[in-house]
């Protein structure tokens, strides 16, 4: 039997005054799917930001059973994205090695390779060098599953992985 991935206790974020996400207390087991559903503006990513340590607690805990925060893979909202920021897909897929190489490392062939199968697996082989802003929301949300893809995570966040995709983006990325 698999333990805890992620144990939240008592979990309260605050944006000042305003209680986001008041005393939850939730355990996520390794090897389940679990899916944080509620209305917009009921803290849903917002606990998915507490959850990678992009958010600080008001009170409470998060921590890590048999996972460790450097194998979580997240992927979050394209409207956290700036879309202006001179980026290529290329150089947005080659992030999901960022915790084997480090902001200063370079990819190794055998990472490349990856690089490639991943960027093929999402159907974007010859759009590695388009920037953000040259990006449809499908196209982007595309790349950033491709460098979620290298992450190799043990847990996977996921926020609004869906947003912004047509049907045919759907089907492709499941």
């Amino acid at each position: 039997m698999s333990g805890a991935a992620v144990i939240v206790s008592d979990l309260s974020i605050n944006f000042g005054s305003t209680s986001a996400i008041r005393e939850l207390s939730t355990n996520i087991q390794v090897g389940t799917l679990t899916a944080i559903v509620g209305p917009n503006g009921a803290g849903k990513s917002t606990l998915l930001k507490a959850l990678v340590g992009e958010i600080r607690p008001a009170s409470g805990t998060v921590s890590f059973g048999d996972v460790r925060r450097r194998e979580i893979a997240y992927l979050p909202q394209q409207s956290s994205i700036e879309r202006n920021f001179p980026i290529t897909v290329l150089e947005i897929v080659n992030m999901g090695f960022w915790h084997k190489t480090g902001p200063f490392g370079t990819l190794n062939r055998q990472q490349r390779h990856e690089v490639d199968r991943a960027i093929g697996a999402v159907g974007l082989t010859g759009l590695e060098q388009r920037t953000l802003r040259e990006l449809s929301g499908g196209q982007l949300q595309r790349a950033l599953f491709a460098r979620l893809l290298l992450q190799q995570g043990r847990l996977i966040l996921l926020d609004e992985p869906f947003n912004a995709v047509d049907s045919k983006t759907f089907k492709d990325l499941l």
